[in-house]
């Protein structure tokens, strides 16, 4: 799943139409229009196995100890059967259900409220922005206020951790289970919403598509930016909230469990709190850029994101911190000091990448990267509506090493988290898998869709910049 990741488009250059507000071609934008063999066999494969891939995971940890091949060995051998281990698991409950719907709501409410953090923060871009032109020629507004969700919520975590007590600090990793039935409960009723409302009530007719394939479009989405009303965007909400405010509220309550049963927090998680932690603050601090990124610019609203941001992302880019409760791991000094240098050399990678990008672009090239004025090549396109477009392909600075170097950054942060977890299991490293798969492909789809757009300009520029990711390497 792609969701809550930041991911920038990687096409490192500044763009403009020699038209206001015209849009991008439609053969550039959102997803395929039309469906190949192989698409709806993936599609399909996501659709069947993604939600057992989940419940397989957890379920491990859970009953065997957070081994993946246990179980598969257990029912090849017949010592358990799959009716064994689904009476194991634990079922849904009402407080599990009172528990997330009160989550969700809350979250709702911290959503539409107007955001003071940018009056007294210095240098913080908050409260109402503007996104991206979608391809019917919109200019949607935002209100940017996840940083003072996350801030409001963990507030509120601490007070209660400390203070009022209302509920015990280990309160997710007790109801882990019984929220996993819940997430999937509102994914799967946001999804079916949504490709409902495409087609009965949408939010802008133009800015749909429709393949005729009923599979990918549940999938992939038809609306590109659904609403209720004039504020709550659904793709907006579900990217950020409820699932990565939720992420560091969950290693919280891992380090919790630890320190209720061991008596003490290891190193080890301390540092994917600590890591992970910055990773989230980096999201919400710089929302208003995530509005510029392929989520928001390219992807349909449907399942994948609408099931991927409450079931995928909250459930699998935790499982470091649910490890480490089964087999804590106390690192040698100079391993933490190690994989701590490591992910924070990663963060500094994938942030000033992406901000030399966003520097060429706000000055249309007139800074200075790395001391010196930037190189570039000139492009230039014609989208379908015949309107000649120009744009500056940056290989300046960390552009000039990598073609996606901001994924290289994204990818070192990735493997330390994984790295806290020692090298006894699999499980934690499953990560680092994901990311590498998931970045890789989104190199291979974002350079074709350049290629077809810049056709010989693109050959030049990857002539300029001949490696993907590692130099060298790929």
């Amino acid at each position: 799943m792609a969701a809550g990741r930041q991911t920038q488009f990687s096409e490192g250059g500044k763009s403009k139409s020699v038209m206001n507000g015209a849009g991008t071609s439609q053969g550039q934008w959102g997803r395929a229009w039309k469906v190949d063999w192989f698409s709806l066999a993936c599609v399909i494969f996501l659709l069947l196995f993604a939600p057992f891939i989940v419940y397989y995971f957890i379920m491990s940890c859970d009953q065997y100890s957070c081994s993946l091949t246990k179980p598969a060995i257990d029912l090849v051998t017949g010592k358990a059967s799959l009716l064994d281990i689904w009476h194991k698991t634990p079922p849904l409950t009402w407080k599990a259900a009172t528990l997330y719907a009160s989550w969700v709501i809350f979250q709702v409410f911290l959503y539409m409220l107007p955001d003071f953090c940018h009056k007294f923060i210095p240098y913080f871009r908050g409260g109402v922005q503007e996104g991206a032109v979608t391809p019917a020629g919109a200019v949607l507004k935002y209100e940017v206020n996840g940083l003072q969700a996350w801030l409001i919520t963990h507030i509120l975590w601490f007070a209660n951790a400390y203070h009022f007590h209302w509920f015990s600090p280990t309160i997710i990793f007790d109801n882990w289970i019984p929220l996993l039935w819940c997430a999937n409960i509102l994914g799967y009723a946001v999804s079916i919403f949504v490709m409902i409302k495409a087609y009965y009530f949408p939010t802008n007719a133009e800015d749909r598509k429709f393949t005729g394939n009923f599979f990918y479009d549940f999938m992939m989405g038809i609306e590109f930016n659904p609403r209720l009303g004039k504020w709550f965007d659904f793709k907006l909400f579900f990217n950020g909230r409820p699932g990565i405010v939720a992420w560091t509220l969950i290693n919280l309550s891992y380090a919790a469990k630890q320190q209720e049963l061991y008596g003490q927090v290891t190193n080890s998680m301390i540092l994917v709190n600590v890591l992970q932690g910055i990773y989230v603050l980096d999201f919400f601090w710089n929302e208003a850029w995530y509005l510029k990124t392929m989520d928001i610019c390219h992807d349909h609203f449907g399942w994948y994101l609408g099931w991927g941001d409450t079931v995928w992302l909250p459930y699998l880019y935790t499982l470091q911190g649910l490890y480490l409760v089964y087999h804590p791991v106390h690192l040698a000094t100079s391993s933490a000091v190690g994989i701590l240098l490591f992910g924070l050399v990663g963060y500094y990678i994938f942030r000033m990448t992406n901000h030399q990008k966003d520097l060429f672009r706000r000055t249309d090239g007139n800074c200075k990267i790395w001391g010196r004025k930037p190189k570039y090549i000139e492009c230039s396109y014609t989208s379908t509506d015949g309107i000649k477009h120009h744009s500056k392909l940056l290989t300046s600075g960390f552009w000039g090493v990598a073609r996606h170097f901001n994924y290289t950054g994204d990818l070192m942060g990735s493997l330390a988290y994984c790295l806290c977890c020692g090298f006894e299991h699999i499980l934690p490293y499953f990560y680092i898998i994901h990311m590498t798969i998931l970045l890789v492909h989104r190199c291979i789809r974002d350079e074709h869709r350049c290629s077809s757009k810049y056709g010989n300009n693109w050959k030049k520029y990857t002539d300029a910049v001949p490696y993907r990711l590692i130099p060298g390497l790929f």
